[in-house]
C-alpha cells in the first residue's frame, strides 16, 4: 500500500509539473501587447526630468526599443542607450512590465512623439507624446519699487503654466543672490503652489538694484524682474541738505556788520 501511495504521489507531481509547463507554454504563445494603462500624453517642466513609461504584457525575452519619431533615432534597446546625449536613459526592473525612458533636465526642444516598440514580426509600437513646458515667472506688483532706507522689503514671485512643483531662483543685477554677504535676507518657497518670497530687512542704498526671479531650467534673460530704489531717511537727508546749503543772506549781513565795527574801531584809535 505504501508503494502504491508513493507511486500515486509521483504521478500527481508529474501531472502538476506537466500542467504548469503547459500553462507557461500557453502564456509564451500569447503575443505581447501594450497595456491600456500606458499614459500616452506626458507634460513636463523644462529643467526637470521627463518620464515616459511603456507597459508591455507577455514580453518574454523580447526587447523593447525607444525611438524618437521626428528623426527615427533609436534612443534605447532594452536598457542599453544609443545616443550621445547623456540626458537620455532607459530603465527597467527585472520582472516588471514597465519600460521607462528618462530624460534628465528636459528641454522644450525635446517635445514630440516617442515610440515604444516591441521587436516581433511584424513590429508593433505605441506612440507617447511629450510636451515640455518652459514656465513663466511673474513678480507681483509694480515693475519699480521705492522704499525708504531702514524699512523691510517683500518681493513675491509666482510661476504660471507650471506642470509640476518647481524650484525658483533669485538674482540681483544678473547675479545669483549671495546671502552670506548680508544678514536679514531669507527666501520662502512653496514649490507646490509655485511661489517664492524674497524678504529683506532694514534695507539700505546698497540693496538697491534689479531683482529677478526665474524657474530652474529657464535662463536668467527670461526672468521676471523688478527695479528696487532705496531712498535715504528724511532726517539724514535734511541734515545733509542743511550742511551743504550756501550761507543765507542774514548771515552775510551779520558778517558785513562785524567787519564794519572792526574797521571803525581801528580808525578811532
Amino acid at each position: 500500500m505504501r508503494r502504491i501511495a508513493a507511486l500515486l504521489a509521483v504521478l500527481a507531481l508529474a501531472a502538476a509539473e506537466a500542467s504548469l509547463m503547459g500553462f507557461e507554454e500557453s502564456v509564451w504563445e500569447q503575443p505581447p501587447y501594450f497595456d491600456d494603462a500606458t499614459v500616452r500624453e506626458v507634460t513636463a517642466a523644462a529643467g526637470y526630468p521627463a518620464m515616459l513609461r511603456c507597459r508591455v504584457r507577455n514580453i518574454g525575452d523580447r526587447a523593447v526599443s525607444w525611438i524618437r519619431r521626428r528623426d527615427l533615432h533609436i534612443l534605447a534597446i532594452g536598457i542599453m542607450t544609443y545616443t550621445n546625449d547623456p540626458r537620455f536613459q532607459a530603465e527597467h526592473s527585472e520582472g516588471s512590465d514597465d519600460w521607462t525612458l528618462r530624460i534628465r533636465a528636459a528641454r522644450p526642444a525635446d517635445s514630440g512623439v516617442y515610440e515604444c516598440q516591441i521587436s516581433i514580426d511584424p513590429k508593433i509600437s505605441l506612440g507617447i507624446h511629450l510636451n515640455v513646458v518652459a514656465s513663466q515667472a511673474r513678480i507681483l506688483g509694480s515693475r519699480e519699487v521705492f522704499v525708504r532706507g531702514g524699512s523691510d522689503v517683500n518681493l513675491t514671485c509666482v510661476v504660471e503654466a507650471a506642470p509640476a512643483p518647481i524650484e525658483l531662483h533669485w538674482a540681483r543685477n544678473g547675479r545669483p543672490l549671495d546671502f552670506s554677504r548680508r544678514g536679514g535676507v531669507s527666501v520662502l518657497t512653496e514649490r507646490r503652489v509655485r511661489t517664492s518670497q524674497l524678504l529683506m530687512s532694514r534695507v539700505s542704498t546698497r540693496d538697491a538694484g534689479n531683482y529677478s526671479c526665474f524657474p530652474l531650467g529657464n535662463s536668467a534673460t527670461d526672468a521676471a524682474s523688478v527695479l528696487v530704489h532705496v531712498i535715504k531717511d528724511e532726517n539724514s537727508a535734511a541734515m545733509q541738505h542743511e550742511s551743504s546749503a550756501p550761507p543765507s543772506e542774514a548771515h552775510n549781513v551779520a558778517l558785513l556788520a562785524t567787519v564794519v565795527v572792526i574797521v571803525s574801531q581801528s580808525v578811532a584809535r
